[in-house]
């Protein structure tokens, strides 16, 4: 969320960026309900006021009908003061439940549209495959090659989940070790996290873990939800901490099992592995100072490029336009791979994303970091002054999607597949999938 003081002092920009993203915030409820807060506040700092002031007339000498009326006067301000605090609190509440709803501000670079439509082609990598035969999509492939089985996972789980069987389960292993042991030596540390998290951490991250919008599936008679990505894992992993500047930048790279409803999901965009309720994926995540977060998101998106490359995919990346992306994204780039049996001619599809959130999830998860100052003597010590990290996520290798894009991109003609290279090490001696 963003800070409440910018929001009142920013007011005019705020509204422009709330329409520019389509969020539908009502801001002059959120100013009644700032100055309903400020008034409570300095209604029960009278309160106390006159608490202390009554306190310390008790420490003096006084008459037993004086000091009997000040008891009598203490209890009475005792409960006013609960009230107090419990009307200051409902109004803080109610303040903070409104803030939430307003997105994080723009990169002023951010194309400005209310729908994808806007979203803007930065550059491309790659020249899409070329067939002398027909280019099968990798649910007729899967089938054939006897690698993705919709049907059982249909009969077992429901529709869009499915079983990933023989080499493909070897080539998923083999996108997650490409991606860890690629980003391992970029700096990241490994992170294996749990499949569920409390809402008060998705609710941190800008998720909504219940209610009739929810993606998230929840575990019923609990406050625990099954995560959509490890984003929420990775970015709750630091909630109400105190990092040192010396900590930063922190760069981790998570493996988790993903869960999405995918409520309203329909169309072309959907079919097979594409969009599915359940998958793996490499997530990359870092918590920087304000002044480097820019640097580490732009970083990131060559991580996902050098990735790609290796295993020789063609792609473009996207610059996502300010009625497109998440309300906790400042910034955010897609990477959209060449995908030959996506529609007619084959087309581009989203396989990997990256946001900038700088502070607003650091905010409402309390994860801070205590800057260092430079002495007299020349030394770096801390300062006392905290601020809040900015945190940036990144899609590292979305198993599902990467395996539609290596499928139908290293197609043969006799209906085998190839191994990228990238990828041989982990397979087993496995070169070319065959019937």
């Amino acid at each position: 969320m963003l800070d409440i003081k910018f929001i009142r002092e920013n007011l005019n920009a705020i509204r422009e960026n709330c329409a520019n993203r389509n969020a539908r915030v009502d801001l002059g409820r959120f100013l009644a309900l700032e100055e309903e807060r400020r008034l409570k506040i300095t209604a029960l700092e009278e309160i106390r006021r006159l608490q202390n002031e009554t306190a310390e007339k008790m420490r003096g000498k006084q008459g037993q009908p004086e000091r009997e009326m000040l008891i009598s006067l203490g209890k009475e301000l005792k409960l006013r003061a609960q009230e107090a605090e419990e009307s200051a609190r409902s109004a803080e509440t109610a303040l903070a439940e409104l803030a939430r709803q307003i997105p994080n501000m723009t990169h002023p670079e951010s194309p400005v549209c209310l729908d994808e439509s806007g979203n803007k082609e930065i550059r491309r990598w790659g020249e899409p495959a070329k067939f002398d035969f027909k280019a099968l999509d990798h649910v007729v492939l899967g089938e054939r090659l006897s690698l993705i089985d919709f049907d059982s996972g249909a009969k077992v789980a429901g529709q869009k989940f499915y079983y990933l069987k023989n080499e493909a389960v070897l080539l998923e292993q083999a996108l997650i070790l490409y991606a860890l042991h690629s980003l391992r030596k970029e700096g990241f540390s490994p992170i294996m996290t749990p499949d569920l998290a409390r809402e008060q951490i998705l609710s941190g991250i800008g998720f909504n873990p219940r209610g009739a919008e929810t993606q998230i599936y929840s575990v019923a008679n609990t406050d625990l939800c099954l995560i959509a990505t490890a984003e929420i894992t990775l970015g709750g992993m630091l909630a109400d901490t105190i990092l040192e500047e010396s900590q930063l930048p922190a760069r981790y790279v998570g493996v988790s099992h993903c869960f999405r409803t995918e409520a309203g999901a329909a169309g072309r965009e959907s079919k097979g592995l594409y969009r599915v309720h359940q998958f793996t994926k490499v997530e990359m995540f870092a918590f920087t100072t304000p002044e480097t977060s820019e640097a580490m998101h732009e970083e990131f998106v060559r991580h996902e490029e050098k990735l790609f490359q290796g295993l020789g995919i063609p792609y473009r990346v996207v610059d996502i336009c300010t009625g497109d992306m998440g309300g906790p994204a400042y910034r955010k780039y897609d990477l959209e791979a060449w995908m030959p049996g996506r529609g007619e001619n084959g087309d581009y599809g989203e396989v990997t994303s990256t946001s900038n959130c700088t502070d607003y999830q650091a905010r409402r998860l309390g994860i801070r970091f205590r800057p260092a100052t430079e002495s007299s003597a020349g030394q770096r010590e801390g300062s006392k002054k905290l601020r809040f990290v900015h945190m940036i996520n990144g899609t590292a290798i979305a198993i599902s999607r990467a395996l539609i894009a290596v499928l139908e991109n290293y197609q043969q003609k006799d209906g085998s597949v190839l191994v990228p290279k990238a990828l041989l090490p982990y397979m087993g001696g496995v070169e070319r999938i065959s019937r």
